[in-house]
């Protein structure tokens, strides 16, 4: 993976970036020594290189029964607990994947992660003719979106199948030793994979939590988890700041930050990364959102996105700047024909691959956007694989934490994601909550 920052660092003072250096690394070496904010969730930074070849080869277990008992397996979560795997899911897979008449693998669906009636009542329907699994991802077992998904699911399982064949194609990935699902876990004798304390959702794909969907996908889980651990060499405090990639993107982001650039947009050209940019935004936008500071994480998939953002892109509000994710090699060939009408005026494209065009768009995009004023970061993989994938998600993560103690704010907690919840449980009368009820009813009438 290759990081270049040119055509950002030219809208910042000279300078900016050298004087933020002690900064940025006094920010990873906090990461590494567990003083700073949050240092009970740090468990994610040395998680690769501590994935043993036995949990692997658990998890692949555990995968390959649900596989080759299952025509469709359901991860239920939400947030952390299902976009990580989503993202990686959708990364790898054939884009028409679920329209292939011959399938070698399950198919992979989510639930819990909404409260949408009508998408619960499609799921329900999609998996009344096939034979289906559930991995119930949750720490606590009482996150709303994501017990009232499994309680629906699991029913209709057990009066599919019966209550005994359920339990061997039911897995929980929970908390050690508290909780309802643990509870539940232990009482029906449902596979079990554990939930690190020291491991916040957002940061928690490399664990059972993304790996168990990830690997009953068909993915290879060892390239991915190689990536991730040749990423954490290379970004480890003993690398200095202009080696080290994710040093370089934290600094950089927040002198654009210092200097009035308070929205990244994260820029794909290639559709299969869409999902990485909804983890990503999960990523930052929990990390860093606090206390009225932080850089909003928005997301677009170009060319598409030209076609309908691109103009406020180029000439909008002047307080953005892009991040762009571009990637070497396309895993396929596509040659464009020559046409004898040309009534299209293609032919000056014939015989150049398509991907040729793509990069051309996007490098086109790039010069217009920085000559509009906005700044460009590229991040630049190998080919969309599974190793080149790992790599890109633990590069974010450390470059995540370093940017969230670079800002000031502890980047591994959450609290505003209460706010909602304890207004949701009030207007629902949930028992616990009478005086909340009572309060928010008045100020509603």
């Amino acid at each position: 993976m290759k990081i270049t920052i040119n055509n950002a660092s030219s809208f910042v003072p000279a300078g900016s970036l050298s004087a933020l250096a002690a900064q940025t690394s006094a920010a990873n070496g906090l990461l590494e020594s567990g003083k700073g904010a949050g240092n009970d969730f740090l468990g994610w930074v040395h998680l690769p290189s501590s994935i043993s070849d036995s949990f692997l080869n658990e998890v692949q277990e555990t995968a390959d029964l649900l596989r080759s008992t299952c025509e469709a397996v359901v991860i239920a979560g939400i947030g952390g607990s299902y976009l990580g795997a989503k993202a990686v899911n959708e990364a790898l897979a054939h884009t028409f994947d679920n329209f292939m008449h011959e399938r070698k693998d399950p198919y992979v669906v989510y639930a819990g992660n909404n409260i949408g009636e009508d998408y619960l009542a499609d799921l329900m329907e999609f998996l009344s003719d096939k034979t289906f699994g559930i991995v119930n991802i949750s720490k606590s077992g009482t996150t709303t979106e994501t017990a009232l998904a499994f309680r629906l699911l699991k029913t209709m399982l057990e009066e599919k199948v019966g209550k005994q064949e359920a339990r061997k194609r039911i897995v929980a990935v929970t908390d050690a030793k508290k909780g309802a699902l643990r509870s539940l876990a232990d009482k029906e004798g449902y596979k079990t994979f554990v939930i690190p304390d020291n491991v916040g959702g957002r940061f928690s794909v490399l664990t059972p939590v993304g790996l168990i969907a990830i690997a009953v996908a068909g993915h290879d889980i060892r390239a991915l988890v190689r990536g991730a651990q040749d990423m954490e060499k290379q970004t480890g405090v003993g690398v200095a700041c202009e080696d080290n990639p994710s040093a370089q993107y934290a600094a950089i982001r927040n002198a654009l930050y210092q200097f009035g650039k308070s929205t990244e947009i994260l820029v794909n050209f290639n559709p299969k990364l869409h999902f990485i940019a909804e983890w990503w935004k999960q990523l930052f936008g929990e990390s860093e959102g606090k206390d009225h500071k932080g850089i909003f994480p928005a997301a677009v998939d170009f060319t598409t996105d030209l076609h309908s953002m691109g103009q406020w892109i180029q000439e909008g509000q002047r307080n953005i700047f892009e991040t762009v994710i571009t990637v070497k090699e396309p895993q396929k060939k596509v040659v464009i024909p020559s046409d004898e009408e040309n009534l299209d005026g293609l032919n000056f494209l014939a015989g150049k691959r398509v991907d040729e065009v793509n990069k051309m768009a996007e490098l086109g995009t790039r010069l217009a956007h920085v000559d509009g004023g906005v700044p460009n970061i590229i991040v630049e993989i190998e080919r969309v694989d599974e190793y080149n994938i790992g790599a890109l998600l633990y590069f974010f993560e450390r470059a995540c934490g370093i940017s969230g103690y670079m800002l000031g704010v502890n980047p591994f907690n959450q609290p505003g994601v209460e706010a909602y919840k304890k207004n949701m449980f009030a207007l629902l009368n949930k028992p616990g909550y009478e005086a909340e009820s009572k309060a928010i009813l008045a100020r509603i009438k």
